[in-house]
């Protein structure tokens, strides 16, 4: 149930009689969403790789004014010259219009717009290998249709890496279809089929890969980065996510009992606002509950992308709550560690299963202390592909140990707290 389900529009526009010159000085709560998937979008520039982009036009640009020397100098050699003029006159239209639209979007590309681009390409490598099929020789007559795959890294920054891929392999197909139809089988032509090949397809393909690299980067700080401010929080207490929901639910109370003191609202209430009053009533009495069971750990994995899905917590007695900051932080980091290098690949091989508890006693009957055993049982991840910087962060939580289980492995941690009644 959402906070649409329990106040009706009238609420937040003028059922309770208020004018609505008043209702529109008072600015609705709009707080940011904390979930790193909405901060994250591949098909623009939301993690600076529009500047990124700018970077790669300059070396599209730079390949390009290779290719079109190429192309003024063998002028006179072409039987249509005339075909590959308009094929470099197109291919410059098309740099400087998706530039003039990717500025105007706020460094993004709309779907319709990269079509129309892809579409120019691919007319200009048809246009490219009709100037000059005649002469027999693919790989010497084609410098627009090499420029064209080059030319897609001047939207790599601002499409997915898979769009990129996808129109690289299409340019790279058509020009090897027809270097092979010109009759390139023989071996002395096929140092210059690969070169036009290399030269047409691995710019972009390297400029996609270092991109996506770049993003995947920035998204696992911005993830971590969202999620390291539980280290800070209450022993129990509501996450990033539930904390907007309980804003909204605050905004829309306030409008209810602004209009009640006000007098603009009649007592009793209506029937249809006494059954939001009670909906609202039910829904922050539901959260502050939440708020009584669930741990920073508990929220620091489930609101995290990277961690959500691959770990998975055991702790009923809410233990986690005891730990300090600076064990807390040493446990965030041990579980980023373990599961933070699998590729997309690999996504869902590395897991890891934490366990907390139960509560035993310390060794020596030190008071105020106990202490809260933490196994974290991990699948796929074998001891010797473990980032050394994980060991030091388990010694902040206290002493382990660590075994192999079927290949993978498993820890044992002894974390020394404070006794939750003296706290």
């Amino acid at each position: 149930m959402t906070i649409s389900d329990l106040v009706p529009s009238g609420i937040e526009e003028n059922t309770l009689g208020a004018p609505p010159q008043q209702q529109r000085k008072r600015p609705a709560l709009r707080l940011p969403s904390f979930a790193s998937s909405r901060i994250i979008d591949e098909n623009a520039g939301s993690l600076g790789t529009g500047f990124l982009g700018v970077g790669a036009t300059a070396v599209c640009v730079i390949i390009s004014l290779y290719d079109l020397a190429r192309f003024t100098y063998h002028w006179g050699n072409y039987p249509l010259p005339g075909f590959a003029a308009m094929a470099w006159l197109l291919y410059a239209s098309l740099l400087v219009a998706v530039g003039i639209v990717i500025r105007r979007n706020d460094d993004r590309l709309p779907d319709r717009e990269f079509y129309a681009f892809l579409g120019g390409l691919g007319v200009v490598v048809v246009l490219d290998l009709i100037a000059g099929w005649d002469r027999g020789d693919v790989p010497d007559n084609t410098t627009a249709g090499i420029a064209a795959g080059v030319g897609l890294l001047a939207v790599a920054g601002v499409r997915p890496t898979r769009q990129i891929l996808a129109a690289t392999l299409a340019i790279g197909v058509v020009l090897l279809a027809a270097d092979l139809l010109d009759g390139a089988t023989a071996p002395e032509h096929l140092a210059g089929s690969i070169a036009m090949l290399a030269r047409a397809v691995l710019p972009a393909v390297l400029g996609a890969l270092i991109l996506r690299s770049f993003r995947r980067m920035v998204t696992l700080e911005l993830d971590r980065v969202l999620v390291q401010s539980t280290v800070s929080a209450p022993r129990y207490a509501v996450g990033m996510l539930a904390s907007e929901e309980l804003a909204r639910l605050d905004l829309a109370a306030e409008q209810l009992l602004e209009g009640v003191a006000s007098g603009r609202t009649p007592l009793p209430l209506p029937p249809k606002l006494a059954q939001t009053a009670a909906s609202l009533a039910t829904e922050l009495r539901l959260h502050l509950i939440e708020g009584r069971r669930e741990t920073w750990l508990y929220h620091a994995i489930s609101e995290s992308e990277l961690l959500g899905p691959a770990v998975t917590l055991s702790d009923p007695s809410s233990l986690a709550g005891l730990l300090d900051p600076r064990q807390r932080d040493g446990l965030l980091s041990t579980l980023w560690l373990l599961v933070a290098d699998r590729t997309p690949r690999e996504a869902g091989a590395r897991t890891a299963r934490v366990t907390l508890g139960p509560v035993q006693a310390v060794d020596g009957g030190a008071l105020r202390r106990v202490l809260v055993p933490i196994v974290i049982e991990t699948s796929g991840v074998a001891r010797n592909r473990v980032d050394p910087a994980a060991w030091d962060a388990m010694r902040k939580v206290g002493r382990h140990t660590d075994s192999v289980r079927d290949g993978s492995l498993c820890l044992e941690i002894e974390c020394i707290v404070d006794s939750p009644s003296d706290s």
